[in-house]
């Protein structure tokens, strides 16, 4: 019986997750085309500089359903911890965490052990707290632990650079052209041709990762050092070290990380979980991992879920996940697995 051959354009979680998915059919046989692949570590590469944890930033009912499916697969508990200042409802940052700074949010019949945290127990400045228990993964294990899942159920990994996303039809393992094509590219695609999606820009994010271990996750709805400055810190599973953020830095583009930006995200670390280093330490007490950038994929109207034809071949697109593609990454992959199927279905009447 013949196979669906596919092609997945990108290797980060958003294309490690569909093809994954797509693998699972004994009916797909599935290529994974990408620039990067896990293991690099570049500015266009996003998904290994990832927190990644699970805060339910976005408020809008897709977003929400495919956030909560997501959550499911995720390990490592922590406590999470965020902290909402009124004054920061206005900034780039506060408007990002605006889901999450109400007293009584969607999530929190969603979230374990969820509670708003008493008046007298808030740090000065802080209009109001939240608590509940969370999830982080460990980028560096998880993304290749999705290759070996994908490699086990058949699919086939190739490096390549594509200038249009039709060329990737030609890019399946068999050699014989492509039934559909997954793009699955991230911020590449506001280049790629045949895409060139105007509505996606950078948010840029710049972390420092230690080995230091506070034992809980923290966040704050803004910082008194910029208004796309942000204060949050998360322990990755299995030894991944703790992120220590950050900044949500909209259409820029700089690689490199700014040894100033780098002093304030640690002071602000330090300054809100004290137990980050010994009593009495500064940044000193830091033991530094790296310092790195990395570049969401910020998108207007929220992430591209949808299927199109593009110069005769056969596309679905997932992409634009701004900065919870993990949290969303089953949720998003399931919708472009349903799309694969229904374009392949249509793609069989259409012979008949």
């Amino acid at each position: 019986m013949a196979k669906n051959n596919i092609v997945v354009l990108g290797a980060g979680v958003s294309g490690l997750t569909t093809a994954y998915l797509l693998s699972q059919d004994p009916s797909n046989s599935v290529t994974v085309v990408a620039k990067h692949m896990p293991g690099d570590y570049d500015i266009e590469y996003c998904s290994p500089w990832a927190g990644a944890n699970y805060l339910p930033l976005e408020s809008t009912f897709k977003v929400c359903y495919l956030e909560v499916k997501a959550r499911n697969t995720l390990t490592k508990s922590l406590e999470s911890i965020v902290h909402n200042r009124k004054k920061d409802q206005e900034t780039t940052t506060g408007k990002w965490f605006s889901a999450l700074v109400s007293e009584n949010p969607w999530y929190k019949d969603v979230v374990p052990d969820f509670k708003n945290l008493p008046r007298d127990q808030l740090a000065p400045g802080v209009d109001n707290a939240q608590v509940f228990t969370s999830v982080c993964i460990n980028t560096a294990v998880y993304l290749p632990w999705l290759v070996g899942q994908c490699r086990k159920n058949g699919a086939v990994f190739k490096r390549a650079v594509f200038k249009h996303v039709s060329d990737a039809a030609n890019a399946h393992h068999s050699g014989q052209p492509a039934d559909i094509v997954v793009n699955c590219t991230g911020l590449s695609s506001k280049k790629l041709g045949g895409v060139r999606d105007d509505k996606l820009y950078p948010g840029r994010g710049q972390i420092v990762i230690v080995r230091n271990d506070p034992g809980k996750m923290v966040s704050m709805s803004g910082t008194d050092d910029g208004e796309d400055e942000l204060m949050y810190m998360m322990t990755r599973a299995a030894g991944g070290g703790t992120i220590l953020g950050g900044c949500y830095q909209k259409h820029q583009w700089d690689p490199l990380p700014d040894p100033n930006l780098a002093v304030r995200i640690m002071k602000r670390a330090i300054a809100i979980c004290p137990e980050l280093v010994g009593e009495g330490q500064g940044i000193e007490g830091l033991d530094i991992i790296r310092h790195g950038v990395g570049l969401r994929p910020l998108r207007d109207d929220g992430p591209r879920i949808e299927a199109e034809l593009i110069e005769g071949v056969a596309v679905v697109h997932n992409y634009g996940h701004g900065g919870f593609g993990y949290q969303a990454s089953y949720g998003c992959a399931a919708e472009a697995v349903r799309l694969v199927k229904d374009t392949l279905q249509k793609k069989i009447r259409a012979k008949l």
